[in-house]
């Protein structure tokens, strides 16, 4: 359990849970409350997910802290107006956009979010992904199932395994960077298209920066980790589909709609290309949406984000933040606000 220092615990801010109630069981267990309520004087639960009703309104008055989650509401102006000695926000998930508002930075209040936490298995996934579909592990094991013999190993494919493969990266975003540093002890040659990393930020990061086209054409896995957003809203056309090598693989675990999901669609029915999906668009695709049928698509269920155990890494990071927070000593994972526009 992560611990406190002494001036942490010798200042202890009042502070409130905010998130869906069916959130709050999943995330908060109890060892992560008691670890909670070492660096903050929580407000008695249950927590809040509606800031309207008396209740709120009266936790609000004293908070100088809210520990949010998924589905905190958002907190606007009139949230804001009833929680006057509010200062900071820490957030035990990863995005903040749908809480913290342009009322939250005009106000001041500083944010943090453990997206670098959930960064790991959304990476870890990544990686699995990217290392399984080299071996074509997959599919085999599908074959293997229906064959029931094993199938000549001395005249496998030169085409299947790790070495050497080259891996696309879209985006050196916080799960890109995992990723990215996850693949070095591979036999990998890794490939980085980012407009806002410069060749000496690349180099630093042990890739080779190239431009959008060069890396859908030249790449065995392009991994997309680029956030939703209107320039990127279908980013990953269907020319650059097109362009990828035969039997190549795209994996997306940002959003859906990064994706030209018809093209996606149409690419893969030819047989040219392979795909993992973890997001979809929309994230729950209908029944007879035409890519269930697609025996090169695996599409898994949006769980490369932390889940099960892993929800307990985000909880212990925001245990940190508040303590470094109430020690005077910042947050180590502030979210600032003219970084949004290009988080997800």
């Amino acid at each position: 359990m992560p611990s406190t220092t002494p001036a942490a615990a010798a200042r202890r801010p009042r502070a409130a849970v905010a998130m869906k109630p069916d959130a709050a069981a999943a995330v908060l267990a109890p060892r992560s409350l008691a670890a909670l309520a070492e660096v903050c004087a929580l407000a008695p639960l249950p927590v809040l997910d509606d800031f309207t009703t008396d209740r709120a309104r009266a936790t609000l008055a004293d908070a100088e802290l809210l520990v949010t989650g998924w589905g905190c509401p958002p907190l606007d102006e009139t949230v804001l107006a009833a929680a006057p000695r509010l200062r900071a926000v820490v957030h035990t998930a990863g995005s903040v956009r749908g809480h913290i508002t342009e009322a939250c930075w005009d106000r001041g209040i500083e944010v943090s979010s453990a997206a670098a936490a959930n960064a790991l298995p959304v990476a870890e996934y990544t990686v699995a992904m990217i290392l399984l579909s080299g071996k074509r592990a997959l599919e085999r094991a599908r074959d293997y199932r229906v064959e029931r013999r094993r199938d000549d190993w001395l005249r496998t494919s030169p085409e299947v395994g790790n070495y050497g493969r080259t891996v696309g990266i879209l985006s050196a975003s916080l799960i890109g960077r995992r990723v990215i540093e996850l693949l070095r002890p591979y036999d990998l040659r890794v490939l980085l298209h980012d407009p806002y990393v410069s060749a000496a930020d690349a180099a630093d990061l042990g890739v080779r920066p190239v431009e959008l086209a060069e890396l859908f054409a030249q790449s065995d896995v392009v991994s997309v980790h680029t956030p939703l957003l209107p320039a990127t809203r279908g980013l990953v056309s269907r020319e650059l589909l097109t362009s990828m090598r035969p039997d190549g693989v795209l994996i997306n675990t940002s959003r859906g709609a990064v994706v030209d999901q018809h093209a996606l669609t149409d690419v893969l029915q030819l047989g040219r290309i392979r795909a993992i999906l973890d997001v979809t668009d929309p994230d729950a695709l209908p029944s007879a949406h035409p890519l269930w049928e697609c025996d090169n698509a695996l599409i898994t269920p949006h769980l490369a984000g932390s889940q099960g155990n892993e929800w307990q890494r985000l909880v212990d990071l925001a245990v940190r933040e508040i303590g470094r927070w109430a020690a005077g000593d910042g947050f180590a994972h502030p979210v600032r606000r003219e970084r949004l526009a290009f988080l997800a």
